[in-house]
């Protein structure tokens, strides 16, 4: 059997954009059938097609060119809809992000209204496409007839004709933000997944399932949050942060709900990884936690971190009114795998947990960082 030691090349984290030295950093182990940016060699997913066409006015974050014109294909005509209608739909909207994501909601409260708004409507798009296939009715809903439907609501959405209140908040938002129906396409791809498919071979597969099922988030969220005009990095390497961001807190998911998937006959792990530390899936389903167990948890928390050290990078270039929620998600991640390690890697009989405490603690330290000038720190490259 190949250690998995002997088949990880090391790539170095800068916490200095000043250092000279080249041994200097955090080394993060990288599998060699990873790219220098983190992802897997053959998984194209026309993430670049997006970008390019949400970018296409060259003016982000903003409504209109610097001109006032819409000239953005994506922009679509302004909706139609009465004020008080949209101003209905958009309070429910924050009324569910307030109760489903506290910290995150916290955290937009700095953005302007605009973007709070459309970025609220997004939220909720996603929450009820993920109950679709999670939800308290998923055992109901869990078809493939299902998940058409909802495309095509998708599409209703996109073409202006919202099927209730919720759906409505989201096409205004579209009318007003460079939003391309991709993202939203593939989230729904990620649905139907879940339906299908309970194992993961390897990494590659797994990567694919995280960017349809979160790593769409990021794409879909760019254009709301926008880049600051002072930004250093091109609008692609922001997009690809916002993805990474994304894989990183799936990734962080799949960790802590080891066991409960478990329980529902689902495992999200790589099949080749598990088989290198000598582990299978009775070992998973037997709840035990053992010393491959711990190695194994070490070596997936470790790339859950690498993905979060990507996306600092794009938080830092995101437009300072809407970096508070990005760095709020990215920090208290983090303490969610530091709660794995604290519960000594038993994810399969404790979930890990961060206590409300210690989440609102984590709001002026995302709120300091949300202020930091945008800069270059923590961009990867490989050690010679």
């Amino acid at each position: 059997m190949v250690s998995p030691k002997q088949r990880r090349r090391e790539l170095v984290v800068d916490s200095n954009s000043n250092s000279n030295s080249s041994s200097s950093g955090t080394i993060i182990m990288l599998p060699h059938h990873m790219s220098k940016q983190g992802v897997p060699l053959l998984a194209d997913l026309n993430v670049h097609e997006v970008v390019e066409r949400q970018c296409q006015n060259g003016n982000f974050g903003t409504t209109t060119t610097t001109s006032g014109t819409n000239n953005n294909p994506l922009r679509k005509k302004k909706s139609r809809f009465e004020p008080n209608f949209l101003k209905d739909a958009y309070e429910m909207c924050r009324k569910i992000c307030k109760e489903y994501a506290k910290t995150f909601y916290l955290g937009t409260l700095l953005m302007t209204e605009e973007r709070q708004k459309a970025i609220w409507a997004i939220y909720v798009w996603c929450r009820r496409t993920d109950e679709l296939v999670d939800g308290p009715n998923a055992d109901y809903m869990k078809s493939s007839a299902v998940l058409d439907r909802w495309e095509e609501r998708l599409h209703d959405i996109f073409n202006g004709k919202p099927y209730d209140l919720l759906d409505a908040a989201l096409t205004d938002t579209i009318s007003k933000f460079p939003l391309d129906i991709k993202p939203f396409r593939d989230m729904i791809e990620g649905m139907r997944m879940d339906t299908k498919k309970t194992r993961y071979k390897n990494f590659q597969e797994l990567y694919v399932y995280c960017y349809y099922v979160a790593g769409t988030v990021g794409l879909m969220s760019v254009p709301i949050m926008g880049i600051a005009p002072e930004s250093i990095i091109p609008p692609q390497s922001v997009y690809d942060s916002a993805l990474y961001l994304g894989i990183g807190n799936q990734l962080t998911n799949i960790l802590r709900d080891v066991g409960e998937d478990a329980l529902r006959g689902r495992v999200y792990l790589p099949q080749d990884e598990l088989e290198q530390f000598g582990l299978c899936e009775e070992d998973i389903f037997s709840r035990k936690v053992t010393e491959s167990w711990r190695e194994f948890m070490k070596e997936q928390i470790t790339r859950a971190r690498f993905y979060f050290n990507l996306s600092e990078q794009g938080a830092s270039q995101l437009h300072k009114a809407s970096r508070w929620p990005v760095w709020s998600s990215l920090i208290l991640y983090r303490k969610i795998l530091d709660a794995i390690e604290e519960n000594d890697y038993d994810n399969l009989t404790k979930r890990a947990y961060v206590g409300r405490t210690k989440k609102l603690l984590t709001l002026p330290l995302a709120y300091t960082r949300s202020l930091s000038t945008p800069n270059t720190n923590f961009l990867p490259h490989y050690q010679p």
